[in-house]
């Protein structure tokens, strides 16, 4: 610990239990050693000494021998010490304070110096059981302790109301030169009040206590603790409590001795000021002493600092939003504008990033509004979402990217589908005419990505991108992560593992359809791999991807398991008995609606054809990519037809029962084009180095009639292999 402030911490805690000693002294002469003491409306007595001593102190000889204990913390007896972690002696002298100010308080209660004007003084229990709930269950993210005053006013009021909208609950007092906060606030008609969650505790710092033999309180009543398991109530403080101390201005000894003891209760302390840092952890969650000079910084410094975890619950956008509007259509009719599909570049990207260069809950929107796009257009987009947490890692990026097609689609009137740069997103007429704003999906994404991820998000910025340029150019640095992802796949195999994947994220829509993703083969959205499934789990373990020991093997050449088969049918709600993994023709897999590409099998060639979702011509099937989406969606399991990810197509596992690649007779050239390099690898792996040419594509037919000549002219090995029907 910094020697500054470990100096500073020892001589303020000595000069407490010297203010507590003179006056427990005068109150003795003057009103007797068996004059009660006690705070009004509770059970604990002296909170701290009940909690960490096992002392219930009832009168003024109870309350000496508090003070007797809390100058052995001071050292002249160091082995009473309470807690003695690497910052030993400066966390006991804290202790020490702690137990001082509390006889200081009390005394002033006998002599009716408390409750301060215009603060509330000693928090009851009853308050504690109607407030202190909402700490436990999360409503009420965490609680603030403010010490000391801002340089001005508006500074002031600008600190309080970044608390106050994040639901934490801040008390407010001590002071700087004369000066509290509490006047500041005040003088600016700021309602205070439990009401309000801004609570005046008292003008002076001894006064800090309340707050945190409120926090204490919470050890014995909600976690089950007794008097005096001093190690337990800390460790409950530390692990369920998200307090932390916000001083403004300058620090004297009494400050730093008071925030030694909040810190054995792991509250960190966060300064206005240039005083020195402890940075290592131990105590706290994570630092224990930082500053942050900056007043628009202070906030989200030391709710990363504490790790708050902050639940949005209420989404401040102008539609109704509930699990219940996810299946949701928004038809052609219903359309104020779309974004993607085939219609215009439109993609969504979740990156990693450092926290220091995002402000959490920062949403913009660059280029065009819903309103300035014309009624029944297209229009570019891209919805970029940066997040920052200690806990965040890059391989939980594709986990949270997949989630935005269920997070928007939760508000009436829009429609969501797709992922990547295959989204197809649409705002209803009646969404618009509400007051729906692009910027309500930073909105959206915002508050979700926090109640949801809140155990690795600490901050989540959203930048959405309507300008055409600026979704040309972040466009190609969001697909060169995309690819980063798909490689981390490479090299396993479907025998190499023990477990597949349940994917289920996409049953709003389809309700009995259900992924089943291998290491060769990634759900049919395309945006999950077997890793991604994986991190997804450990992150939510009761979420839509859920693992299959795939037992015995049933069909090694169709990918049949009896764990699979058994997974399938309760996943789809009874209505599938068998899932071939590799067959296109036997019980293929099910497919819902956010397929990246549909096969279907075409017998007069005797192979399948491909058509991806941004191929909007016509095909040899006689039939679109959408009239094919229509036919083969919704969960259904359609022999001969399926809906995959692109990826797919160069897997080793590609509908290898009925041959693989080599039964591919047409896809689009745009297709070929982005698979071109892959295609060509595998081509060359089957001994079919020229396959990709003789892949027929739009500029060579688009009927059967024109397709069959072309097959036989370029000699297409699907003409020499086993008749699929």
């Amino acid at each position: 610990m910094s020697k500054i402030i470990a100096s500073a911490a020892i001589r303020g805690a000595r000069e407490i239990y010297r203010q507590a000693e003179g006056y427990l002294n005068k109150a003795i002469s003057e009103k007797g050693e068996t004059c009660e003491i006690m705070f009004p409306e509770t059970a604990f007595y002296m909170p701290m000494a009940y909690a960490l001593l096992g002392k219930e102190v009832k009168n003024l000889t109870d309350a000496k021998g508090i003070l007797q204990y809390a100058k052995t913390l001071l050292h002249e007896d160091p082995s009473q010490r309470i807690w003695l972690p690497y910052l030993g002696e400066t966390l006991d002298s804290g202790i020490a304070a702690l137990l001082c100010e509390e006889i200081i308080m009390g005394l002033r209660y006998i002599y009716g110096q408390e409750p301060q004007k215009d603060c509330n003084g000693f928090f009851s229990d009853t308050i504690l059981r109607t407030l202190g709930i909402q700490l436990v269950d999360g409503r009420m993210p965490g609680f603030a302790a403010v010490l000391g005053a801002a340089p001005d006013n508006k500074t002031a009021v600008y600190i309080v109301r970044e608390l106050q909208r994040r639901s934490i609950m801040t008390f407010v007092g001590s002071s700087v030169n004369g000066r509290s906060i509490i006047d500041q606030l005040i003088e600016e008609k700021v309602e205070m009040g439990w009401d309000t969650y801004i609570v005046p505790y008292g003008r002076d710092t001894l006064s800090a206590i309340y707050p945190l033999n409120w926090a204490m309180r919470g050890a014995l009543t909600f976690g089950g603790h007794k008097k005096g398991e001093s190690l337990k109530c800390l460790k409950y403080c530390q692990d369920r409590i998200f307090a932390f101390g916000l001083v403004l201005g300058e620090l004297d000894d009494i400050k730093y001795a008071t925030g030694a003891g909040a810190i054995n209760m792991g509250f960190p302390i966060i300064a206005d000021t240039m005083i020195p840092e402890i940075r290592p952890s131990g105590i706290c969650t994570y630092e224990h002493v930082v500053r942050e000079l900056d007043h628009k910084k202070i906030v989200p410094k030391a709710i990363e600092v504490r790790g708050v975890k902050i639940k949005i619950t209420d989404i401040p956008i102008p539609v109704s939003y509930s699990p219940a509007f996810e299946g949701e259509r928004v038809r052609r009719e219903q359309m104020y504008a779309q974004f993607g599909g085939k219609y215009s570049e439109a993609f969504e990207y979740v990156k990693m990033v450092d926290g220091k260069g995002i402000e959490d809950g920062g949403i913009k929107v660059i280029g065009p509004e819903v309103d300035d796009i014309e009624e029944g257009g297209a229009a570019p987009l891209g919805i970029v979402v940066e997040v920052a947490g200690r806990k965040m890692q890059k391989d939980f990026e594709p986990i949270l990217e997949r989630q935005v097609h269920s997070f928007l689609n939760e508000a009436t009137g829009i429609f969501h589908m797709g992922q990547r740069d295959m989204c197809w997103i649409r705002i209803s007429k009646d969404a618009r005419r509400k007051g729906f704003k692009l910027r309500h999906f930073g909105v959206i994404l915002h508050a979700r990505f926090h109640e949801v991820f809140n155990a690795i998000a600490d901050k989540v910025q959203v930048t959405i991108y309507t300008r055409r340029e600026d979704v040309e150019g972040l466009i190609k640095e969001a697909q060169r992560s995309y690819k980063e992802r798909d490689l981390r796949i490479a090299g396993m195999t479907d025998e190499s593992v023990d477990l597949f994947w349940t994917c289920t994220l996409c049953q709003s829509f389809a309700p009995n359809h259900v992924c089943i993703i291998k290491p060769e083969r990634p759900g049919l959205c395309g945006a999950y791999n077997w890793l991604d499934a994986k991190a997804s789990n450990e992150l939510n373990p009761t979420g839509p991807n859920q693992p299959i020991k795939k037992g015995e093997c049933l069909d090694a050449v169709k990918g049949e398991w009896v764990g699979v088969n058994e997974a399938v049918k309760q996943k789809s709600n009874a209505t599938l008995e068998r899932f071939c993994g590799y067959s296109i023709i036997d019980a293929p897999e099910t497919s819902c609606g956010c397929f990246e590409c549909i096969i279907a099998i075409l017998p007069e060639a005797n192979g399948f054809m491909v058509v991806n979702r941004e191929y909007a011509g016509s095909t040899p099937s006689g039939m679109r990519f959408s009239t094919l989406a229509g036919t083969i969606g919704g969960g259904q399991q359609t022999p001969g037809f399926m809906g995959i990810g692109r990826l797919y197509i160069v897997s080793k596992k590609f509908i290898s029962a009925e041959g693989g690649l080599k039964r591919i007779v047409w896809m689009p050239k745009g297709l070929k084009e982005v698979l071109s390099d892959k295609l060509r690898k595998r081509s060359e792996e089957l001994g079919e180095p020229d396959l990709i040419s003789k892949i027929a594509d739009e500029t060579a037919a688009i009927t059967s009639e024109e397709l069959l000549p072309y097959l036989e002219k370029v000699g297409h090995p699907v003409l020499t292999m086993e008749a699929l029907m």
